[in-house]
Order: C-alpha cells, then structure tokens, then sequence
C-alpha cells in the first residue's frame, strides 16, 4: 500500500511539472478587447473606448459591468434640456433644489435662471441644484424627468442603465415587484449616449459648443410686473474637464465622483475622420483623481495608434451581379414563358453621391484595425409567388465585422408581376392564335 501511494505520488508530480512546462512552452492565448491585448494596463474597474459614429466596441475591460456613474449622468441632462427646452426660459428654483448637496450654485427657492445659463452651471460646474432646477423645468418633477432619461437611454440602445436622478447623486428605488433598483449604468452603454450627444443628437452642436466653452458667467433673475429683471446675484463657471487641454482633437466630456461610483469619466475625441469615446467607471477612489485622465490618454492613444476610418463604400456589394428571380404564376408577355422581376439595391445614398473628399454621415463607415476587413454577406429569395409588388423587400445584404452587423441594405424587387388570371389567358389566346 505504502508503495502504491509512492508509485502515485511520483506519478502526480511528474504530470503537474509536465502540464506547468507545456502552459509556460505554449503561447497563451490573446483575447479581442482584452487588457492582454494591449501593453498598459487601466486603474479603472470597467472601461470602454468606442467608435462614436459606429458605435463598435474597440477595447472594453468589465465593459458590461453595472455600476453607479455619478455626474456622468448629467449628459443625458443636458441632452435632454437642449432637445426639450427652450433656452431662452426661466426656470424657478424650488426648495428641493436648494436644498442639494455641494457641488452646487447655491440657488436660492424662488429664483429664476435663464434655463441656457443653467446648462454650462450644469456641464462646466456640476452643479447637482442646477441639474434639479432643468428637471423641474422640463418635466415638472426630478421623477418625471427620470423617466424621460430612461426613455431615452432605450431610444439610444442603452438597456442596462437606469436613472433615478438628473445629477448623478447615489439613489436607489424599489420598484413594484419588491426589486432595489440602482441608479447606474455600464461603461458601454455610457459611451453610447456621448456618442449620441456628439454623433446624433439634434442639438449635438450646441451640447458640443456647451462642454467646450472654458468659462462662462451669468446672473439670477427675479419677475416683476410680468418681465424677468437682472441685476441680482453674479456666478462663474469654469471648465473642470482637464482632457480638453491634454490630447489634440480633446472634444468634450464630464466628469463624476460619489463616495459609491469612485471617479468617472466620460470623453470624446475626433481626429479626421476618427471619433473616439472613452467611459471610464470606479476608476480610484480619493486621493487618485488622476487616474481617469491617465486612463483616458491610455485608450485615446490605443485608439489612435491602432485604428483607421475605412467607409463602406470599399466593400459596397455590385448591384449588377443581382440576378432576376423567377415568379411563380406571374404574367409574362407569351403565354408559355417564365416569369422574372429584376431587383435592386435600396441604397438612397448610392456610393456616386458621395464624393470621395467627404465623409459619409454616421452608420456609412467604422473604424478598423490593420488586419480586419468588412465581410458582406448578401441573401435574396430564390423564387417567389405572384403577384409581387413593386419594392417588395425580397432580400437584403449585411456588413460585418467580427460577426457584428454594422450596416443593412435592402433588396427590392424594381416592378410590379401580377398573377395569372382569366383574363390575362383569354388575352394570351386571342393573341397567339386569332390576332
């Protein structure tokens, strides 16, 4: 017995020093948005830096991971107000608005702010009672306007974030089935909504306009006989997002910190025809506030080194190699003959519209790295059955990278087939054997 547990011992180690060689021999294996892809690594917990006009995910650490996000939040209020809002209103302070903790303007209840005034409060500050004020304006109500965030965080394609507050302020709720909910969102879904207030939005040059300016002053107002009167109290505003002034192209930004969600950031960055957006959340706690900006230059600059615009008008599938498809009981000219419809391509911007020196709109184009290529993949139907209307949808062509659709073109059939009918045979008979 004793020499069967030696026998096995001997036979236990030799296999754990075979398998340690053979692990330290064999190249490990790299992963695609990986840290172990790169040669820095990030001191924030989840990451994401992202194509703005694809909305392709380039590198990503815990880049799902939901997690509180602080006054990145305020995005999505800013968003809000400039396409809800009219910037020439007074919005009134109410007492819930004064009654927020620092950062703040120190609004007073019963002042009035020009809502555009507020909005540089709210983006060059962070003032968290100037953010209550525009969501008391807009929707009536902090809780209203939550809504209106989450409506538009699921327009945008953000379904793993939930707001509760427009300020960013650590809050849960409990919603009607027992469930906490928490206000927070992930890396990825946070990217997407800068890529929308940058890329998509409306009012994207004014948000952009808004984030960039580096001071900005203005002054309350108090109503008198109908009119709104200045002259009271002044205020200065200055721009704390450090990134504008780190990287050529820095393009806008905010920044966040609770006691919960640690230091956040969100930021973009455009270089020709390259839009980058980095989301940084829990990225350190006091006393590294510097951690976020060394992150952001991290993937900005992985960004940059790494990838390249490239339109899909390179890879645009030939519309002459579409073939008619056959009709089944569709009418033809003679009686006898099969019937086809030709097809084309739904392309509203066809690739001649768009000059070569141009940048094509959000959607036309993404970025990639040396190596990758956009895959087509084109499928139409190989028959169908008459009668077929003219831009009847019978196929459709994707572009993909890494098996992600970026783009779809659809294939439509360029004229009308009716089906056989009685009279169509009696005009085929008299034709062919009396006329």
């Amino acid at each position: 017995m004793k020499l069967f547990r030696k026998t096995l011992l001997k036979r236990t180690a030799l296999l754990l020093f075979i398998l340690l060689f053979l692990k330290l021999l064999i190249p490990q294996t790299v992963y695609a948005n990986d840290e172990k892809n790169t040669d820095f690594s990030l001191y924030a917990q989840s990451a994401v830096l992202m194509d703005a006009a694809s909305g392709r995910i380039l590198y990503e650490k815990d880049g799902h991971k939901i997690l509180p996000m602080a006054s990145t939040t305020k995005i999505m209020t800013c968003i809000l107000a400039l396409e809800n809002g009219n910037l020439e209103d007074y919005a009134i302070a109410s007492s819930y608005a004064a009654s927020m903790p620092k950062v703040k303007l120190s609004v007073k209840e019963g002042e009035y702010y020009r809502l555009g005034d507020l909005l540089y409060s709210l983006m060059l500050e962070s003032h968290n009672d100037a953010a209550v004020v525009i969501a008391e304006h807009i929707a009536g109500s902090t809780q209203n306007f939550a809504q209106m965030m989450n409506q538009k965080a699921r327009e945008i394609g953000c379904h793993d974030t939930f707001f509760i507050t427009p300020n960013g302020l650590d809050a849960t709720v409990t919603a009607k089935d027992g469930t906490v909910k928490v206000h927070s969102t992930t890396a990825a879904d946070l990217a997407k909504i800068m890529s929308y207030c940058i890329m998509d939005s409306p009012e994207k040059e004014n948000f952009l306009a808004i984030t960039r300016t580096p001071s900005y002053s203005f002054e309350n107002y108090r109503e008198k006989d109908g009119q709104f009167v200045g002259g009271g109290r002044t205020f200065q505003c200055n721009n704390h997002n450090a990134f504008l002034s780190m990287m050529d192209g820095a393009l806008s930004g905010k920044t966040g910190f609770t006691g919960t969600a640690g230091y956040c950031y969100v930021g973009a960055l455009r270089r020709d025809e390259r839009t980058y957006v980095v989301a940084l959340l829990a990225c350190g706690w006091p006393n590294n506030k510097t951690y976020k900006w060394s992150d952001t230059r991290n993937l900005m600059n992985y960004g940059l080194e790494n990838y390249e615009y490239h339109t899909l008008k390179e890879a645009a599938f030939d519309e002459d190699r579409l073939k008619p498809i056959k009709v089944l009981g569709g009418q033809t000219n003679s009686l006898g003959a099969d019937a086809y419809v030709d097809v084309k391509i739904d392309r509203p911007l066809s690739d001649e519209n768009i000059p070569d020196n141009v940048t094509p709109p959000a959607g036309d184009g993404l970025l990639l790295k040396k190596g990758e290529s956009i895959q087509v993949d084109c499928q139409t139907a190989t028959e169908l059955t008459a009668p077929i209307e003219a831009g009847t949808r019978v196929g459709a062509i994707r572009y993909l990278v890494d098996g992600t659709v970026y783009k779809v073109e659809y294939i439509l059939t360029s004229r009308s087939v009716p089906a056989i009918d009685f009279s169509w045979c009696i005009s085929q008979i008299l034709h062919r054997y009396i006329l």
